[in-house]
Parts: structure tokens; sequence; C-alpha cells
């Protein structure tokens, strides 16, 4: 066990941490515990590339970490009506249909290579900017600001978000659709 494959079971191992304080709507504990995941998340891919500590492992840690945290703030938040339910359904929904289409390859043995596209870093750095932002509405509430400015950086995480899970799909029907013509060969 090395250093950032810790830190990216730390990760994980602390999502229930903050569901619970979600729960108990404690969004300031919420709010710096999720800063504190974010940072470790960018602290432990760096230190992998600094120490020469990239490991098989931790390639497939790093971004089951980055899901389930994700995953379980967009929908203990929806649940708790601090983001609208909509956003939620259309990031798990990527996420499932991503989820689903990597089964099919793998059913298929179709041999492909997980490789983030540029415009999935986008849309995650979208999403974790709109769980920071609606924390923090809720943790430091302002009463000369309304939440609705809250709408543009949904409806950007929205179309990015649709965007890159089209782009994955049709990625994903382009392998289908190779393996079929190899196998007809």
């Amino acid at each position: 066990m090395n250093i950032p494959n810790f830190l990216t079971l730390l990760r994980i191992v602390l999502v229930p941490v903050l569901v619970i304080f979600l729960i108990n709507k404690e969004f300031l504990k919420a709010l710096i515990l999720f800063t504190g995941l974010g940072l470790t998340d960018a602290l432990d891919g760096f230190l992998a590339r600094i120490l020469k500590q990239q490991t098989v492992l931790g390639s497939y840690l790093d971004p089951i970490a980055d899901k389930v945290l994700i995953t379980t703030c967009f929908l203990a938040l929806a649940i708790l009506k601090v983001i609208p339910g909509w956003l939620a359904v259309v990031v798990i929904s990527r996420d499932v249909i991503i989820l689903l289409g990597i089964s099919i390859l793998s059913i298929m043995n179709v041999s492909f290579e997980i490789k983030p596209l540029f415009v999935s870093k986008v849309t995650t750095t979208l999403q974790i900017a709109s769980v920071f932002l609606a924390l923090t509405f809720k943790a430091l509430p302002c009463p000369y600001i309304d939440g609705a400015w809250l709408l543009l950086p949904y409806w950007l995480t929205v179309f990015f978000t649709i965007l890159s899970g089209y782009q994955y799909v049709i990625r994903g029907v382009r392998l289908m659709n190779s393996a079929g013509s190899d196998a007809s060969n």
C-alpha cells in the first residue's frame, strides 16, 4: 500500500461521514470535508506521479472514489432539496449509462482502454463545482444573494454531462461495431 492509494481509500471511507453531515444538515462540516476530499484527490494524483507510485490498483480506485463521492453528494443533496432533482438525475444517469456500456463491452469481450475524454474532465470539474457552490450557499448563507444564481453552474454541468455522456456512447458504439465487423471477417 503506497501513500497515493491510501489517500484514495481514505476518500472512499470518508464519504459516509460526509453523508452523515448532510443528513444532520451540518453543511459547514460537509463543505469542509468535501473540500478536503477534493484536495486529497488532487494530492494523491500528484504524489503518484512525483513519487512514481502509479499502480494498477490506483488507476481503478481513483475513478471509483470520484464516482462514489460525486454520486453520493448529488443524491444526498437532491434528497435534501439543496440541489434540483433533475440535476442529480442527469449526473447519475450518465454514470449509469457509461457503466452499462463498459459492462456490455466486457461481456462482448471487446478490448478497450478506459481513458477520460477532455470533455469529461471539464464535466467532473463542473460537477464538483456545483456541489461545492451548493454546499457553500447552504453553509454560508448571504441574505443579500438569491440562490437562483446557482442555476448557471447547474445548467453548465447538465450541458457538459450530457455532451460527455454522448461522446462516450458514440465511442462505445464504434467499439461494438468494430468488434462485430472483426468477428464476421
